[in-house]
């Protein structure tokens, strides 16, 4: 029937999609601040994008940043989130790994963008580079670098600072190689 067809499109769970099961272990809760969530998602939804080929990913990016920033400052941000994410790509010698989706929590490799987009903002440079070296696996971050200052930059702008405490601590076992997380 048509009406519950247009009922069911116009529905909140039109919009978020169902949440998908992960590793209990392995999943960090969803942040509730805006500006460590659009890092995050918009980090998962670029390299799926990438990867892929599939534009439905980075359309679900545009909709997230164009409601929180508006489109003049989602347009600016989305091309240095483009960037950065490009720079990563290029430079990584390793697989980065990124959730579905939908999913509501961050892996490794979307946490540790989140910290390397938050020590830029904040100036931590021993941290930013720590966490750049950790995403890629390599020591040739020049390019990640870049990319993370100016999406950094663009999201400061738009009045998205992430939080310092989304910069991973000198402990934090997010540094260590993935290998030995397991």
């Amino acid at each position: 029937n048509n009406q519950s067809r247009v009922r069911s499109m116009t529905s909140s769970n039109f919009h978020n999609p169902p949440q998908r099961t992960a590793s209990p272990a392995k999943v960090v809760p969803f942040p509730g601040r805006v500006p460590e969530r659009l890092v995050g998602v918009g980090f998962r939804c670029w390299l799926t994008g990438f990867e892929s080929g599939d534009v439905s990913s980075w359309e679900e990016d545009w909709i997230a940043y164009h409601s929180a920033l508006g489109l003049d400052a989602a347009k600016k941000v989305l091309m240095n989130l483009s960037h950065f994410v490009r720079a990563v790509k290029a430079n990584t010698c390793r697989n980065i790994e990124v959730y579905p989706s939908g999913c509501r929590g961050f892996c490794r490799d979307e946490c540790l963008a989140i910290s390397v987009i938050a020590a830029s903002q904040h100036d931590r440079r021993p941290e930013l580079r720590t966490c750049t070296i950790a995403l890629t696996g390599t020591e040739d971050i020049g390019d990640a670098l870049i990319g993370a200052q100016r999406f950094a930059e663009s999201l400061r702008d738009a009045q998205q600072i992430l939080n310092t405490s989304s910069i991973c601590p000198a402990n934090c076992p997010l540094w260590q190689p993935l290998n030995k997380l397991s």
